[in-house]
C-alpha cells in the first residue's frame, strides 16, 4: 500500500559533522523526529473533514487529538467516541500513520477558524500535509561563514536579550549578515513568534536607512521545521542555534541548500547540513 512499513518513532538517525575545538570528526546522531499530524472530525450526519495539522513527535497521536480538540473547546470530553488512523488507500509514505479521525457522538462544540478547515475527504492529508511540506522551496542565500565566527554568534544575540534577563523566559532570533553583523534581534516567549518579530523589523524599516540583507538567522533555542520554513522563505542561507534540530528541519534544510548549525559553542558546534557553508 505504501513505501512505509512501521509507525515513525520518536527519533531517527543522521549522519553530522562535529567541530570540537580545532577537532572535526563525521559521526552518528540522533534527531527528534518531527512530523505533522493532520486531526480530522467526524460526527453523525458529516463526513470526516480536516480541524488542524499540527506538528509533532509521533507516538500517542490518539491523545494529542483528543487532548488538542477539547483544549481548543471543539469537543467535550464525552462527545469522544472513536479515535483512528486514516486508512485511505491511496495513502503515500509521509501521510501513513500521519492522519487522524476523531469520531464524535454529536456535532462540534465550536469549529477552528473557516480557513484552517476543509470539507474535502479524498485522500488524507494530500491538501494539508502537502501545504505545510509544500510552504517552503528552495531559495537560499548563497551565503558561507568561518567556522570561529559561527561559534561566537549565539554570545552576540546573547547580548541583546534584556527580556531573558529580566525573566529567564523568552526565546530570541537574530538575523545577522555572513561577516557576523548584527541587524536585528527580537524576543518572544513563542520561538516564531521572535523570527517573525526579526524579520518584520527589516520589512518595515525604511529603505533610506541603507540597510544590509539578512543571510543567517540565529536562534536561542532548538531548530523546529516552521523556523528551518521561514528562513527559507526569507532567503536565509544559513541558521545556527544554541539547542538540536529536528528531523524534519534537517530534512527541510537540505532539501532547499540552507547551513544547519546546532549546539553552537564557543569551541564546538554540530553541522547538520550545508557543511560547505561552515569554513574551517
Amino acid at each position: 500500500m505504501t513505501g512505509r512499513t512501521r509507525r515513525p518513532g520518536p527519533t531517527v538517525r543522521t549522519r553530522v559533522v562535529e567541530y570540537d575545538g580545532a577537532a572535526r570528526r563525521e559521526r552518528e546522531d540522533r534527531l527528534a523526529t518531527e512530523e505533522p499530524l493532520e486531526i480530522r472530525l467526524a460526527w453523525p450526519g458529516s463526513p470526516a473533514r480536516r480541524i488542524a495539522v499540527t506538528m509533532r513527535t509521533p507516538g500517542h497521536d490518539f491523545e494529542l487529538a483528543a487532548g488538542w480538540l477539547v483544549h481548543e473547546g471543539v469537543l467535550h470530553p464525552h462527545q469522544i467516541e472513536v479515535v483512528r488512523y486514516c486508512v485511505d488507500e491511496d495513502l503515500d509514505p509521509l501521510e501513513e500513520f500521519n492522519v487522524v479521525t476523531v469520531e464524535a457522538s454529536s456535532p462540534p462544540l465550536r469549529l477552528p477558524d473557516a480557513r484552517a478547515v476543509s470539507s474535502a475527504c479524498g485522500v488524507c492529508g494530500k491538501e494539508s500535509i502537502g501545504d505545510v511540506l509544500g510552504g517552503a522551496r528552495p531559495g537560499a542565500s548563497d551565503v558561507s561563514m568561518p567556522l570561529d565566527l559561527v561559534r561566537l554568534l549565539p554570545g552576540r544575540l546573547r547580548e541583546e536579550q534584556p527580556g531573558f534577563d529580566r525573566t529567564g523566559g523568552l526565546h530570541a532570533a537574530g538575523l545577522f549578515t555572513r561577516d557576523g553583523t548584527r541587524l536585528v534581534v527580537r524576543e518572544d516567549v513563542g520561538r516564531h513568534n521572535a523570527v517573525d518579530k526579526a524579520v518584520g523589523a527589516l520589512l518595515l524599516s525604511s529603505p533610506s536607512v541603507g540597510r544590509r540583507a539578512p543571510e543567517v538567522l540565529v536562534l536561542s533555542g532548538r531548530i523546529g521545521f516552521e523556523l528551518v520554513q521561514k528562513a527559507v522563505v526569507s532567503g536565509l542561507g544559513l541558521v545556527v542555534a544554541v539547542g538540536a534540530p529536528t528531523s524534519l528541519a534537517v530534512a527541510l534544510a537540505e532539501e532547499a541548500g540552507l547551513g544547519l548549525v546546532g549546539f553552537t559553542r564557543p569551541d564546538r558546534c554540530v553541522v547538520y547540513a550545508g557543511d560547505h557553508r561552515v569554513g574551517v
